[in-house]
């Protein structure tokens, strides 16, 4: 097919052009307008990417930080959920103690009388258990006074020898200083 009026017409004037932008600074008006808005489309597909490159960055910091608050929320319930169970675990054992040493307080006790009810039999012999145990308490609380009674009046003892040696101290002192100021 032989070339239109229109295509050589270009190809005379691409030939042209490139020997003429050789030689001469006149731009081709056709030419520059070309170039201005293929720069403006690589300005524009460049703005574009840096864009979406700064909305991929800021997703993937939205992410991790959104990863990063639920591991830390995660572990702050976890770390609730441990307190609350050594709370709860604590409370429990807190009522749990003295109502165990009352129930083994009772059972003794409990035994204790159907002991001595098997082993006395009747009233009489019973009576004089009684009065066994009256009398070992007596004695033991006797000593148990006793022992108070002593361990007073030595702190007394003492307190009284302590104060004695820092009045007689403080005495010393005084005619000393009275001694100097003469």
């Amino acid at each position: 097919m032989p070339p239109t009026d229109s295509e050589t017409e270009d190809h005379e004037q691409m030939a042209t052009s490139s020997t003429r932008s050789g030689q001469s600074k006149t731009p081709d008006p056709a030419r520059s307008a070309a170039a201005k808005k293929a720069a403006a489309t690589r300005k524009r597909t460049a703005a574009r990417q840096s864009t979406r490159a700064a909305a991929r960055a800021t997703v993937k910091a939205t992410d991790a930080t959104a990863q990063a608050t639920e591991a830390a929320a995660r572990a702050t319930e976890a770390e609730a959920r441990v307190r609350a169970g050594q709370m709860r675990q604590l409370a429990e054992r807190t009522v749990d103690l003295p109502v165990g040493v009352g129930l083994a307080a009772r059972d003794t006790f409990v035994s204790t009388v159907r002991g001595l009810a098997t082993t006395l039999g009747d009233r009489a012999r019973m009576e004089r258990e009684l009065a066994r145990y009256e009398r070992r308490g007596a004695r033991a609380r006797n000593r148990f006074e006793r022992q108070v009674e002593q361990t007073r009046s030595s702190f007394e003892r003492g307190v009284r020898a302590r104060r004695a040696r820092v009045t007689r101290l403080v005495g010393e002192a005084q005619s000393r200083i009275g001694s100097i100021t003469q």
